[in-house]
């Protein structure tokens, strides 16, 4: 239940709800309420009493059989409106209070519900649990509201008093009674006692397998695999090719085996090949595996077999564009649209992707243009604005991303880094001051973002204001202690552009730590003991950085180290090999004007 909840229940809702109570109304002094709460209401009530609606709901005066007898007194109407009217502003303690009272008074269902509801928003769990004990027992008939008894009695390990209400549950539907026994569950904390009450209940159902799937169910969560397993086998066997129990299977065999996990949906799909979802999540295994020719042809029978479904086709869609199908992959996201698919900003920006890759520019910009909202927003007008600046039309593509709102601020945050991409990517000659400039007017806005202080550090140290840089990483790893790059970035730039090399390699070591095996941080490293003086461990690391990741400003600081040990051939080699494929980066080109003029 959110805030929301109360804008869904109106106030004339409550006057209806407040039917029940509906003898003739007999004067009675107002009780004593926050005083806000009770201005507001005065001012409602005299509103709702004087409109039709009201009106109309005081003259669905006749309570149901099956419902309390209870005057409709003014001090009962003045505790509604004070209800709703609290839970609408806000004050989610006098609402659960208010109603709770008025639960307790009429002993009417429905007003039980609504406070076990507004008790569940609160987190009063001991108000919940009341609320709802007088909900059941006013209203014994419905399913809901022993269900919810039950679930909270679980809720508070009250096992016992909780058993009889699921086995009275099950007894009147247990095909869906077991389905549901999880979600009742979810919340125990003794997963082990949670597992024992699932197979007491399932005894009086041996030939049931939704029992043996919920067994199986419980099983998992207390982390028993083989017992979960075992179960499943057993549901199987009672209702062959259930695809329910299958795909959990494969769910947890795949926890520990990938490949037994794919051969048992083999297996399982070999007897039943029209186990849609099974097929479905083989071919999702197959591409996760990298096994992306068999998983191309169990999505291509998937689109044969089930035409016309929107998930399948996207499905397939992204697997040949991973598999740089491009034509294939334009056809089925294409045919995807057609499909009615639930998320079709995201089918938008896929087919972007491949019309970028078709060397379709124009075309790409229409589909990124045609996402309008979720997640992919920010990704499709960045890229958008790319292939707008890309075109020579930079000032368009920056009206488009400071014209986008995100959803919320992390969007807006990626809409300020996208605009200084654009302006560090697309103005010639580069102009890192409008970088610097554009990142700190952000920055003003989202002053503890840790994404932009970064990006300002990195635009600061091309603009020599190493007292910005300094400043803004220290910040990140105030905001982002385990923030490797951070650590990194600061240390290597100590180690480069000062001489507080000591200071630097505490840096650098702390970033080592948290990301041991990063060929970046392994060259800040070897950087920094080469500024130091110490060559065979500034050598070591560099030679570990480069084998991860032939990276030409690692070839450049590897090659220095080299040339300085007098290994001046190996270090011409490394740096010819890396000029072969970087010829302009900027670091290698600068250390070889300066070593071999």
């Amino acid at each position: 239940m959110q805030m929301a909840d109360f804008k869904y229940l109106p106030l004339y809702a409550a006057l209806a709800l407040a039917s029940a109570c509906s003898q003739p109304a007999v004067k009675a002094a107002q009780p004593e309420v926050t005083q806000t709460a009770a201005q507001q209401a005065d001012a409602t009530a005299s509103e709702a009493t004087a409109s039709p609606a009201a009106d109309e709901a005081i003259r669905a005066a006749a309570a149901p059989d099956n419902l309390p007898k209870q005057a409709l007194t003014p001090e009962l109407l003045f505790k509604f409106l004070v209800a709703e009217v609290a839970g609408q502003r806000g004050a989610i303690g006098i609402a659960q209070s208010t109603y709770m009272d008025l639960a307790r008074q009429t002993r009417d269902p429905r007003i039980a519900r609504r406070a076990a509801e507004v008790s569940v928003f609160a987190r009063d769990q001991a108000g919940a649990l009341e609320a709802t004990r007088l909900w059941a027992a006013a209203e014994q008939d419905s399913e809901r509201a022993q269900q919810t008894l039950a679930a909270l009695l679980l809720n508070e390990g009250k096992i016992s008093e909780a058993e009889p209400i699921l086995r009275a549950l099950l007894k009147a539907d247990a095909d869906r009674g077991f389905m549901q026994l999880s979600g009742l569950m979810g919340k125990m904390r003794d997963t082990q006692a949670a597992l024992e009450l699932v197979e007491r209940l399932a005894v009086d159902y041996p030939t049931l397998p939704e029992a043996r799937f919920a067994v199986a169910q419980a099983a998992a969560s207390a982390g028993r695999n083989e017992a979960a397993v075992s179960a499943l086998q057993q549901a199987d066997r009672l209702r062959p090719g259930w695809e329910v129990a299958a795909l959990m299977r494969a769910q947890i065999l795949a926890k520990t085996s990938r490949a037994e996990a794919l051969s048992f949906m083999r297996d399982f799909l070999a007897t039943h090949g029209n186990a849609r979802e099974v097929r479905l999540a083989y071919a999702r295994t197959l591409v996760n595996a990298n096994q992306f020719t068999e998983a191309r042809t169990e999505f291509t029978r998937l689109t044969r077999d089930f035409p016309r479904n929107a998930e399948v086709g996207f499905a397939a869609g992204l697997l040949s564009l991973q598999m740089g199908d491009v034509d294939a992959a334009r056809d089925l996201l294409t045919q995807t649209l057609d499909y009615s698919p639930r998320e079709p900003d995201t089918v938008y920006f896929y087919l972007g992707q491949v019309a970028e890759q078709m060397k379709q520019p124009d075309v790409a910009v229409g589909h990124y243009a045609n996402v309008k909202t979720g997640n992919y927003l920010v990704p499709a007008r960045a890229r958008q604005a790319g292939l707008l600046a890309g075109a020579g039309k930079l000032d368009e593509a920056r009206a488009l991303l400071s014209g986008t709102r995100g959803e919320n601020d992390a969007q807006n945050i990626r809409l300020i880094q996208a605009e200084a991409e654009l302006l560090r990517d697309n103005v010639s000659p580069p102009a890192p001051m409008a970088v610097f400039e554009w990142l700190s007017e952000g920055l003003k806005r989202y002053p503890d973002s840790a994404n932009l202080l970064y990006d300002r550090a990195m635009a600061a140290e091309k603009v020599d204001k190493l007292d910005v840089l300094e400043a803004d990483l220290r910040r990140v790893i105030v905001l982002r202690p385990e923030d490797a790059q951070a650590y990194n970035a600061l240390g290597y730039t100590l180690a480069d552009r000062t001489d507080r090399l000591a200071e630097a390699i505490v840096l650098l070591d702390k970033a080592l730590s948290l990301a041991p095996d990063d060929p970046y941080i392994l060259d800040s490293v070897g950087w920094a003991q080469y500024r130091s003086g110490n060559l065979p461990r500034a050598q070591e690391y560099l030679e570990r950085a480069y084998k991860v990741r032939p990276d030409p400003e690692i070839a450049a600081h590897l090659g220095e180290v080299l040339w300085a040990r007098g290994q001046r051939i190996e270090a011409g080699q490394l740096w010819q090999t890396s000029l072969q494929t970087h010829p302009r980066n900027e670091v290698l080109l600068e250390t070889l004007r300066r070593l071999k003029p």
